[in-house]
């Protein structure tokens, strides 16, 4: 390619390589400036459907102008391949600046602030990025951070198979890559919603950009696992350590900010990106000022209201009804005690209460009814709030299905801790053997032998 002129755009030299094309920086020979043409492999857009659709697409972003994001100049096709035509910007990914450790904690959150804005402007467009992660963000030498990459962001929106990332465990976790033609996104900044191939949102960049921020500011990620779909697993229901817990001298307000843009349901996110941007906004002042914001004068109603919908059961219905009868509990104490009403009151509290408490019981008897008609189940184990099920062979279909019944019991689940699970294909037939003996057995296949204590030893 280097030396080639297409269209008005002449290649000068190789820039890299990723799981989507290559990337050469080329010259527009008519406005004579430097330009970042990105090549896209042929299986990405071999239908002329996509084709056309990534076009459109690629227009859209085109029309949406800000400083933090590399603006998209055109599109074209020579040689058999699609390429698009990048603002060439010059600097260090975001990756590079944590790995050299050239990122404080004021500079992460100015990164972090500028990106967030970005991001704001393009969800106005209707534009979600889908890859956001530490490789797709550029800061210049002057410390300006662009978003590149927003031209390809729905090159990314087939179903990410599972059956491909548990079949290969080379896969870079911070990288995308692609498999026998199969788009894959970049597992350790996927949203959970993206990992299961669901629908995305601008939910899922918050989610995505959480993640950055907390690879900024503690030099690790939050969600990692051995092989991406261990990685999967940890983003679906592992929670993130708190980088107060990693970094001592990180201020609250941005575990809160972190929390929030973390949180496993999208709808508990932040609604929109400008509105973590104003936060992130604040949290600069502070640490620029020294002075922290009075903790009272960031607790404000809306907030109170969203714990209590959290902390009592059915949501806001629960709050609604908590309501009433703190409200029936004071008119019975200045009109007068009746006892009959305040016994058929206590009747009803003591049938909501059992079905509230039984209800986890209901939920785990749904979930092995389920899980168990896959041929491939052994054992389901119930140890406190974990489910583990042991499997011949952890496939992705299995995996899938596990989450999302574990996500559908968590959102009916009014009571207690919530359930977590595991799929296990590799354990010891000794320790198989010993499961089998203890209490919090649920399921056996019919198949399943239980050996003589003295064959397991």
């Amino acid at each position: 390619m280097i030396g080639k002129t297409f269209s008005h755009y002449k290649i000068e030299k190789l820039l890299g390589a990723g799981g989507m094309g290559i990337v050469y920086l080329g010259l527009d020979t008519r406005l004579n400036r430097p330009v970042a043409v990105k090549f896209i492999k042929p299986d990405l857009t071999k239908n002329p459907d996509r084709v056309a659709r990534f076009f459109q697409e690629a227009r859209a972003a085109a029309a949406v102008n800000h400083p933090a994001i590399a603006q998209v100049y055109d599109v074209g096709e020579a040689e058999g391949s699609t390429y698009i035509v990048m603002e060439y910007v010059e600097g260090k990914t975001v990756r590079q600046l944590t790995v050299g450790r050239e990122l404080d904690l004021l500079g992460a959150v100015e990164v972090a602030l500028q990106v967030a804005e970005g991001l704001g402007r393009a969800h106005k467009a209707h534009i979600v990025h889908r890859d956001i992660k530490s490789d797709n963000i550029m800061v210049t030498a002057d410390g300006h951070a662009k978003i590149l990459d927003f031209g390809l962001a729905k090159l990314l929106d087939q179903p990410l198979d599972l059956v491909q990332i548990g079949a290969e465990s080379t896969i870079d976790q911070t990288s995308t890559q692609t498999i026998d033609g199969h788009v894959m996104g970049t597992p350790s900044y996927m949203s959970p919603e993206q990992a299961r191939g669901q629908e995305v949102s601008p939910a899922s960049d918050i989610f995505s950009l959480g993640v950055v921020i907390f690879e900024m500011v503690t030099g690790e990620l939050p969600f990692k696992g051995d092989t991406p779909l261990e990685t999967i697993q940890a983003i679906a229901f592992d929670e993130a350590r708190p980088v107060t817990v990693i970094r001592k001298n990180m201020p609250p307000e941005l575990q809160r900010i972190l929390s929030r843009c973390l949180r496993k349901n999208p709808k508990a996110r932040y609604p929109e990106a400008m509105i973590l941007a104003e936060d992130l906004k604040r949290l600069k002042n502070e640490i620029e000022s020294g002075i922290k914001t009075p903790v009272l004068q960031r607790v404000k109603l809306p907030g109170v209201l969203d714990r209590l919908k959290n902390v009592l059961p059915f949501g806001m219905i629960g709050l609604v009804v908590a309501g009433g009868l703190l409200i029936a509990a004071l008119a019975v104490v200045f009109r007068g005690v009746n006892w009959s009403m305040l016994i058929v009151l206590g009747f009803i509290g003591l049938g909501i209460y059992r079905n509230i408490r039984n209800r986890k019981g209901r939920m785990l008897k749904r979930f092995v009814a389920k899980v168990s008609k896959f041929p491939s189940v052994k054992a389901i184990f119930v140890k406190q709030d974990h489910i583990t099920v042991v499997v011949d062979k952890a496939q992705a279909a299995i995996y899938l299905h596990v989450n999302s019944l574990i996500d559908e019991a968590n959102r009916k689940l009014y009571f207690g801790e919530p359930l977590t699970a595991s799929v296990r294909d590799d354990l010891p037939p000794g320790d198989f053997q010993r499961l089998l003996r203890q209490p919090g057995v649920v399921y056996v296949r019919d198949d399943v032998v239980l050996e003589s204590p003295l064959s397991t030893v």
